[in-house]
C-alpha cells in the first residue's frame, strides 16, 4: 500500500510521537555512541546543568564516564553555536557549530566598541598574545591568562563592569573560540559543572545557513521557519532562502509545517505506537528546545496546570519553557519532577497513572542521578537551595496522588 506523503491532517498525537521518534525517544538506542545519538537527535544545550547526561543516557542509556569519556577524547565538546549559546556536539559539526555561533562575538565586539571605545585592533592583538599563551600549554584558566598578557588585556572600569565586561579579555576568548583557535575544556571533565581551561586548538570553521537548515530539519522536522530561527538565530528572509535552498517541503499542502523530502514517505507509514515510553528529561532538551514552542507537547488540561512553586496565575502551557524537568511519553509531557539531594531521590508530579514501565523509568533515572551524577541541576546557577520550593511543591503532589491511591 502506498502512503500519501502529504495527508491534508496531521493530528498533533501523531506529531508527537514522530517528534519523540526521531529524537530517539520512543526506544532505547543501546551501543550509540554520544557522537551518534548528537548527530542524530541533535546538539544538546548546555547551560552548567545535567541535560546532556540526562539526554544521552534517556537515549542510549549511556554513563557519565562514558560521556565524559568522548569529550576527552573530542569525539564530542561544547561549543559556542547556533545563536552564539553553548551546545554539545559531535566532531562531525564542529565545523558547522563555529560557523553557525560567529556572529555573536563579532556582535559583543561591535557593543564594546561603541559603548566602551575598544579597538578591533587591540583585541587582535590581544587575540595574538593569548594564542602564544596558550601554545603548547596545558588548560589555563582566565585568571592564569590574563595574568600571562599582562597589558595586552585591560580593564574597562565601571562601564565595563555596568555592561558585564570587566576587562578585554573575554572579546578576545569569544573571537578564538569562534574562529576554532582555541577551546574551553572543563577543569575536571564535567559537562555539568562551569569550571573551565583554554587550550590551543586548529579547528576549521565552515558551513552557511543552507547547511545548519539541513541538519536542523533532520533533527526536528516538521518544523516551523519561526521554529527554525529560533534555533538558528537567523533573519526571516535568510532562515526563508535557507529552507528554500535545502529543499524542503510543507508536511500538507497548505502547512507551514516543513520537512526534508527524503523523510515524507517514512513520516506517512508512522503509527504512533500503542504502548507507552517513558523518559525523564531536561526542561532543555532537545525535544522542546529545538522548537521552545512548549503546547505542542502538552495535552490542553496539562497545560492549564499551575506551576510547582510558581506565582499565582502562571501556568504551565504559558511559559516559554518548563520551570523544572519532565516526563514524557512518546512525545507528551506527562510529568515534571526534580532532584532531592538531601533524600537522594526524585520527586514528581504525574499527569499520568503510574504503571509498571513509568516506575522503572522513574528508579532506572533516579539511580543514574544518584550514583553517576550527585544531582540534577538545570543549569549553572541551579542549586539544591535554590530548588527547594519547588521539590516540596512536587513532594506535596506525590503525597496526594498517594492519597488518592490509597483511598
Amino acid at each position: 500500500m502506498e502512503h500519501d506523503p502529504h495527508p491534508q491532517a496531521v493530528g498533533i498525537e501523531r506529531l508527537r510521537a514522530w517528534w519523540s521518534h526521531r529524537q530517539w525517544l520512543d526506544r532505547p538506542h543501546t551501543g550509540a555512541s554520544a557522537a551518534e545519538v548528537l548527530a542524530a537527535t541533535g546538539w544538546a544545550r548546555s547551560v552548567g546543568g545535567a541535560a546532556p547526561y540526562l539526554g544521552l543516557f534517556a537515549r542510549a542509556g549511556l554513563g557519565r564516564a562514558a560521556v565524559d569519556a568522548a569529550v576527552a577524547a573530542l569525539e564530542v565538546h561544547e561549543l559556542p553555536s547556533a545563536r552564539g549559546c553553548t551546545y554539545v556536539l559531535p566532531a562531525a559539526d564542529f565545523a558547522l557549530g563555529l560557523a553557525a555561533g560567529a556572529a555573536a562575538p563579532e556582535g559583543e565586539l561591535a557593543s564594546a566598541a561603541k559603548h566602551l571605545g575598544v579597538g578591533r585592533d587591540e583585541v587582535e592583538q590581544l587575540c595574538l598574545a593569548v594564542e602564544r599563551v596558550l601554545a603548547g600549554s596545558g588548560p589555563l584558566d582566565p585568571a592564569a591568562i590574563r595574568a600571562a598578557v599582562g597589558d595586552a588585556a585591560r580593564p574597562l572600569g565601571e562601564a565595563g563592569r555596568k555592561r558585564g565586561l570587566t576587562t578585554t579579555l573575554p572579546l578576545a576568548l569569544g573571537l578564538l573560540q569562534a574562529r576554532g583557535r582555541i577551546r574551553r575544556v572543563p577543569v575536571n571533565g564535567r559537562l555539568d559543572q562551569q569550571r573551565y581551561g583554554y587550550v590551543g586548538w586548529d579547528q576549521p570553521v565552515r558551513g552557511d545557513a543552507v547547511d545548519l537548515a539541513r541538519r536542523y530539519f533532520s533533527w526536528a522536522a516538521p518544523a516551523t521557519l519561526k521554529h527554525f530561527r529560533w534555533f538558528s538565530g537567523f533573519t526571516a528572509a535568510t532562515a526563508r532562502r535557507a529552507a528554500a535552498e535545502a529543499g524542503l517541503v510543507p508536511l500538507a499542502p497548505g502547512s507551514d509545517l516543513l520537512m526534508p523530502p527524503e523523510l515524507a514517505e517514512e513520516f506517512a507509514a508512522f503509527e504512533v505506537p500503542r504502548d507507552p515510553h517513558y523518559t525523564l528529561l531536561a526542561g532543555i532538551d532537545g525535544i522542546h528546545l529545538l522548537h521552545r514552542d512548549l503546547p505542542r507537547l502538552l495535552d490542553p488540561a496539562d497545560a492549564a496546570r499551575p506551576l510547582p512553586a510558581g506565582r499565582a496565575g502562571r501556568t504551565f502551557g504559558t511559559e516559554a519553557d518548563p520551570q523544572t524537568h519532565l516526563v514524557l511519553d512518546r512525545g507528551r509531557i506527562v510529568g515534571l519532577w526534580e532532584y532531592d539531594t538531601e533524600r537522594a531521590e526524585i520527586v514528581h508530579q504525574l499527569f499520568v497513572p503510574p504503571d509498571d514501565a513509568l516506575r522503572d523509568a522513574l528508579t532506572r533515572t533516579e539511580a543514574f542521578v544518584r550514583d553517576e551524577l550527585g544531582d540534577a541541576r538545570g543549569f549553572s546557577l541551579d542549586s539544591p537551595k535554590s530548588r527547594a520550593p519547588k521539590v516540596a511543591a512536587l513532594r506535596a503532589a506525590m503525597s496526594r496522588a498517594s492519597g488518592r491511591t490509597a483511598g
